[in-house]
């Protein structure tokens, strides 16, 4: 008899197109997806099942199923609509009632957690390159960067807990792909990029298809452990920026972060504190481990995965009229807006939303 996988959140783009994935391999039997929204898209032969992990009623999903493997791909790196507080409660709260349930099942074999690169934040202190025995050299971390050690956390303790159940953390840099709408790729979506002046920060890519395809390898191969998940290479932040063909604007930390709010209630880009931090320190990450220990390989580099995203956006997407009102939302949130009355802050909210249509993932 072939395996039997629950994965959660199949309602965001790459956990439904993940769980079809997976379903077609010759050795799953079934394939149940879980989430508090019906997916989008077409789920193929994957039963959906409508719960909250946050409720303990997905203890009942899984032992009914007899599920022998959990993938835990709901954990999300942007608040997007619902707020900091909730995404806090899903990324957390969630986590501890699916370990939970796990705890109880005595059919569970395998668990996988989609993590990501975040969890070792981004500061000056930090090393070229991090390995996964290493841990945040900043302290008091927030958002999305404590969630996620919050998250790993419970996921090492329920290890102990049942060291009969393999368990297995991918910690996967940010993913880049066309449609794909993570906070990274929205960022790189703004017709005028902002930048933290004086810093050029070096970035990992990871193209869409090969993240689904680590997951699929890692709940198919029978290897604990955590592995850090990148596309071979690095780049510097100024080096996308040409490729993309988009303006510049170098602003100082603060401003950055004003400019963040800005686009954060437009719902056009994500700006988050620790996602400024990234954008002056970068971050890398060793994948000795994912080559020589989980025997996954990507199939395309930090600068191919990269390259693929930037050929899939629009030509013409830099107008001057979107470059103006970019110019003027940045003026108004410096406090300079009265200098411009020809100039409205809110047309950068039409003008990106143009840009960047839709929600989408929020997968990092």
């Amino acid at each position: 008899m072939g395996r039997v996988v629950l994965v959660t959140g199949v309602a965001r783009d790459l956990g439904r197109r993940f769980a079809r994935q997976i379903a077609a391999a010759p050795t799953v039997d079934r394939v149940i997806g879980v989430d508090v929204q019906p997916p989008r898209g077409d789920l193929g032969g994957v039963s959906f099942v409508r719960a909250d992990i946050r409720n303990p009623v997905i203890a009942k999903v899984i032992m009914r199923e007899q599920v022998d493997t959990v993938v835990h791909m709901s954990v999300l790196p942007s608040p997007g609509a619902s707020g900091r507080t909730t995404a806090k409660e899903l990324n957390v709260i969630g986590t501890m009632q699916l370990l939970a349930a796990c705890q109880q099942s005595p059919d569970l074999e395998h668990f996988i957690l989609k993590s990501s690169t975040a969890v070792y934040g981004s500061s000056n202190r930090d090393p070229a390159m991090f390995s996964e025995g290493m841990n945040a050299k900043r302290v008091g971390a927030v958002g999305f960067v404590k969630d996620i050690n919050e998250v790993e956390g419970y996921v090492r303790g329920f290890a102990r807990r049942r060291p009969d159940v393999r368990t297995t953390t991918l910690r996967t840099a940010p993913a880049l792909g066309p449609g794909l709408n993570t906070p990274t790729a929205a960022y790189f979506r703004l017709p005028v990029i902002p930048t933290v002046l004086g810093f050029d920060p070096r970035m990992q890519f990871l193209n869409d298809t090969d993240l689904i395809d680590s997951i699929e390898h890692a709940t198919l191969t029978d290897i604990a452990g955590t592995f850090n998940i990148a596309g071979d290479g690095v780049m510097m932040l100024s080096q996308a920026i040409r490729r993309l063909g988009r303006p510049a604007m170098p602003l100082p930390g603060f401003a950055v972060g004003a400019f963040g709010s800005a686009m954060r209630q437009a719902r056009v880009a994500d700006f988050s504190r620790e996602q400024v931090a990234f954008l002056a320190y970068g971050r890398g990450v060793e994948t000795t481990r994912m080559r020589e220990v989980l025997g996954f390989h990507p199939s395309r580099t930090t600068e191919q995965a990269f390259g693929e995203f930037a050929a899939s956006l629009a030509p013409g997407l830099v107008s001057e009229r979107r470059v103006r009102a970019a110019e003027a939302a940045i003026a108004g949130a410096l406090g300079g807006s009265r200098d411009r009355p020809d100039e409205r802050p809110e047309d950068l909210a039409v003008e990106l939303t143009a840009a960047n249509p839709g929600s989408g993932d929020h997968h990092g």
